[in-house]
């Protein structure tokens, strides 16, 4: 039996589950020996941990900040991607089909993420649309790929940011002349777990999304703690230029949250203290483009009622001379 079927079998019971018990190399080498059979040098051990944490099928992951290795756990294929997209059509749920309560669960999840996202960008002056008819009960498979869970629109011709912000004529007026947007548009996609397995489909989800726009983010909720999944994301992002970045927010910490229409109608202390508990961790920045493809965003406007309505949005801030939050007619 070579060394690595035998340390495929031996490695998951003597790894911890938790990243932040990890344990280091030295410690899982002589645990290790206790069960090989064979003589083999600590330089070949050595190896083996550091070429099977790079594999996702392997056991054995190593942490991103720090020493030490850790038990992969299990891909998890069901709900990591999808939005509120339930359709039966869509393969990947079938597990959880017949199990309603992973389901809600599962789906609540997402909408406090969301929920959190929103206030985060807020309080941080920048000003996000929200798509969710895209991907409603039914809605086509491809809107995956055609439309960002979440725009973010950055003003460049107000001053502090603020609930509104006021934009200043003349900067309107100049930009309009030389043909330039008042604003910046990034697109961004939402994750609740990074996985080393799914984590290609995320990244080219938030980029065929945000080909429109002028920059791209993929935001995963849960911490981004294996290092070969992080070196992976940097790799993609030097090429395509999607920026990423995580919340620092696990399952558990997600479900401690309040319910998500709390999250966004909370107090100022209440949202304080919600930002407290994030735990933002910059993994790659976005590159940005300086123009928006118009041809393809009026493509999607005649398509879509969430992007008519975001033209709308834009254009009446516009109008007023001030940013204001979107806020979805009742």
């Amino acid at each position: 039996m070579s060394l690595r079927t035998q340390l495929t079998e031996i490695l998951p019971p003597l790894l911890p589950s938790n990243p932040s018990e990890a344990i280091k190399g030295t410690e899982l080498i002589r645990l290790a020996r206790l069960q090989l059979n064979g003589a083999y040098s600590d330089a070949s051990l050595r190896y083996h941990f550091s070429i099977m944490s790079c594999d996702p099928a392997s056991p054995i992951a190593k942490v991103e900040k720090g020493q030490g290795y850790y038990r992969r756990s299990a891909p998890v294929p069901a709900l990591t991607g999808a939005q509120e997209l339930l359709s039966l059509s869509q393969g990947r749920l079938d597990d959880l089909s017949a199990d309603h309560e992973a389901v809600d669960l599962a789906l609540e999840r997402l909408r406090k993420f969301r929920a959190v996202v929103t206030r985060y960008y807020e309080v941080n002056g920048r000003f996000p649309y929200t798509f969710r008819q895209a991907f409603a009960q039914g809605a086509p498979l491809g809107n995956l790929w055609k439309y960002p869970e979440v725009v973010l629109v950055d003003w460049e011709t107000g001053d502090a940011p603020d609930e509104e912000l006021a934009l200043d004529p003349t900067m309107l007026s100049l930009k309009q002349r030389l043909g330039l947007p008042p604003f910046r548009l990034q697109a961004a996609r939402l994750r609740i777990h990074p996985s080393l397995a799914s984590f290609r489909e995320d990244f080219f989800q938030a980029l065929s999304s945000s080909m429109w726009a002028q920059g791209s983010e993929l935001i995963y909720a849960a911490p981004v703690q294996d290092e070969a999944l992080a070196d992976g994301l940097r790799r993609l992002n030097a090429i395509f230029g999607v920026g990423v970045i995580s919340f620092g927010l696990d399952a558990a910490a997600l479900d401690d949250l309040p319910r998500a229409a709390n999250i966004l109608n909370a107090h100022p202390r209440e949202t304080e203290a919600l930002m407290d508990r994030l735990k933002i961790d910059r993994i790659a920045a976005p590159h940005t483009r300086q123009h928006i493809d118009w041809q393809a965003l009026d493509g999607l406007r005649r398509e879509s009622d969430e992007v008519h309505q975001l033209i709308g949005w834009l254009n009446g801030c516009i109008s007023k001379g001030r940013a204001e939050a979107f806020r979805e007619e009742a």
